[in-house]
């Protein structure tokens, strides 16, 4: 394990995910976000199965910022209660990772 998880969640389009986005790793509690869209969600949702048009958000934070990053997500996203989930990274390039960890250090130096 590396100690560097991805978090994802999705937004109804492309300005509401690049501003959740923005919020997140100004506040660095995410080194970097990437956004994918749209996809495709096929689901069920409160009894009801159902497709939409999403676009997807990727965040690499440290696993110790995860909480806080989970907590910025949902008290800032437009959905009332959105997936946010995380996966943690098992291996990756060694600087990307440095990358990660520098750049969501509480006070960072950068």
């Amino acid at each position: 394990m590396t100690g560097i998880w991805q978090v994802s969640t999705a937004t109804e389009n492309r300005e509401q995910a690049v501003a959740l986005a923005e919020s997140a790793v100004m506040a660095r509690l995410a080194a970097g976000a990437q956004i994918v869209g749209p996809v495709i969600s096929v689901f069920w949702h409160q009894g009801r199965y159902g497709t939409s048009e999403e676009w997807q958000l990727l965040f690499k934070t440290r696993a110790d910022r995860y909480a806080e990053l989970e907590a910025h997500l949902l008290s800032h996203h437009p959905w009332d209660k959105p997936e946010v989930v995380a996966l943690p990274l098992i291996a990756g390039a060694p600087d990307c990772l440095r990358w990660v960890e520098r750049t969501t250090e509480a006070n960072p130096a950068v």
